[in-house]
């Protein structure tokens, strides 16, 4: 073969390089400042969670209970396990001892079921069957005591009033373990996924993505169903 057709080929081989090469720069160029695509699947997903716990409450005219309890008042199962049948689930919550611990030999044998909408270390994971999707529990929040908290005494708002958040620490989808919190209390750590921001829903079903630089003032008056607080609301 000749020099000169040799010297052709390299300078095709080079030019298709080099139009690769563009194509990605142009590609990554379109990309550059949109946010990751997984947050569209987590707004998706938490849209799902906070949709179900309103068809809950349509159902039984309150929010669910932060847990399932036992009759001498001990928290057994989550809120999650809760909505299974409103999120297409229901033959999962079929299968659960209601009467048992989340941590019973029938119980945690179901575990590895959790459902799509509770996942959130896709990215991040560490443990499987761990969610970060969690409630404040404690009195003024969404969720207090041990029955479901109606939505019509949000005198906030629910376009005030936190439902759910993503909380830094993850806990088994399944087990009874919330946000414990008082108006004294410090607050919990939120975000998993984010050093610098995290996912919260508003009790109208808004799903927001915060700066962890949000006021404690703020957050606390987001927390309480009926503080009364005149404070900037939550906004992504």
């Amino acid at each position: 073969m000749g020099v000169q057709r040799l010297s052709r080929i390299g300078a095709r081989t080079l030019a298709i390089v080099v139009g690769v090469a563009l194509i990605v720069v142009a590609v990554f160029g379109l990309h550059r400042g949109r946010p990751p695509a997984y947050r569209g699947q987590i707004r998706n997903n938490l849209l799902q969670i906070a949709l179900a716990m309103h068809n809950y409450a349509a159902k039984h005219g309150a929010l669910p209970p932060p847990a399932i309890y036992s009759a001498d008042g001990k928290p057994l199962l989550s809120w999650r396990v809760l909505l299974l049948p409103y999120i297409e689930h229901e033959w999962l919550y079929e299968k659960f001892k209601l009467d048992e611990p989340w941590d019973s030999s029938d119980n945690i044998a179901l575990l590895s079921e959790m459902p799509p909408v509770y996942e959130t270390y896709r990215f991040v994971r560490s443990e499987p069957h761990m969610t970060t999707y969690r409630v404040f529990v404690g009195r003024g929040a969404a969720f207090e005591g041990p029955r479901g908290i109606s939505l019509g005494s949000f005198d906030d708002g629910l376009d005030n009033t936190l439902l759910i958040v993503e909380a830094a620490e993850a806990v088994p989808w399944t087990k009874p373990a919330e946000l414990a919190y008082s108006p004294e209390g410090s607050l919990p750590l939120l975000g998993a996924r984010s050093p610098d921001s995290f996912f919260a829903v508003l009790a109208d079903s808004s799903v927001l993505y915060l700066p962890k630089t949000v006021s404690e003032e703020t957050l606390r008056a987001a927390i309480t169903r009926n503080g009364g607080e005149e404070v900037e609301p939550l906004r992504d």
